[in-house]
């Protein structure tokens, strides 16, 4: 479970919409970040088990496996107990916001994505790695 070869963070978007996680890439490629992405949560933790990636954005409703469920599997990886995992979701209640902290996300990001609420998130994370 080596991390990918490469001098830029890598940040992994899981969202089983194709259109926003590509919204997410191309923002996050342009701040010089190497992206990876899952369309479901079930993707999302194998490849979290391969690439190990610095950060994630990880949406809460997919199928296969959703966000709540993946979060947990993910943070049984050794190398992953301590990766930000932050929740990118349309969901803006308080009930999935609870949820969302109890299964183990660091952060909620509501959709529409404010992308200078995005970037100081990223900075926040990844400058305490």
């Amino acid at each position: 479970m080596a991390k990918t070869d490469s001098a830029s963070p890598v940040i992994m978007v899981v969202d089983d919409s194709a259109d926003n996680r590509e919204v997410l890439r191309v923002i996050l490629e342009r701040g010089g970040y190497k992206v990876v992405e899952a369309a479901d949560g079930q993707k999302a933790v194998e490849i979290a088990e391969q690439e190990c990636p610095d950060l994630i954005f990880m949406d809460l409703s997919m199928p296969i496996l959703d966000g709540y469920g993946a979060v947990p599997l993910i943070r049984e990886v050794r190398e992953m107990r301590s990766v930000p995992i932050i929740a990118c979701t349309a969901h803006d209640t308080s009930d999935h916001r609870a949820r969302a902290f109890a299964v183990g996300f660091n952060e909620y990001l509501t959709k529409p994505v404010n992308f200078i609420q995005l970037a100081s998130l990223v900075s926040r994370f990844l400058m305490a790695a």
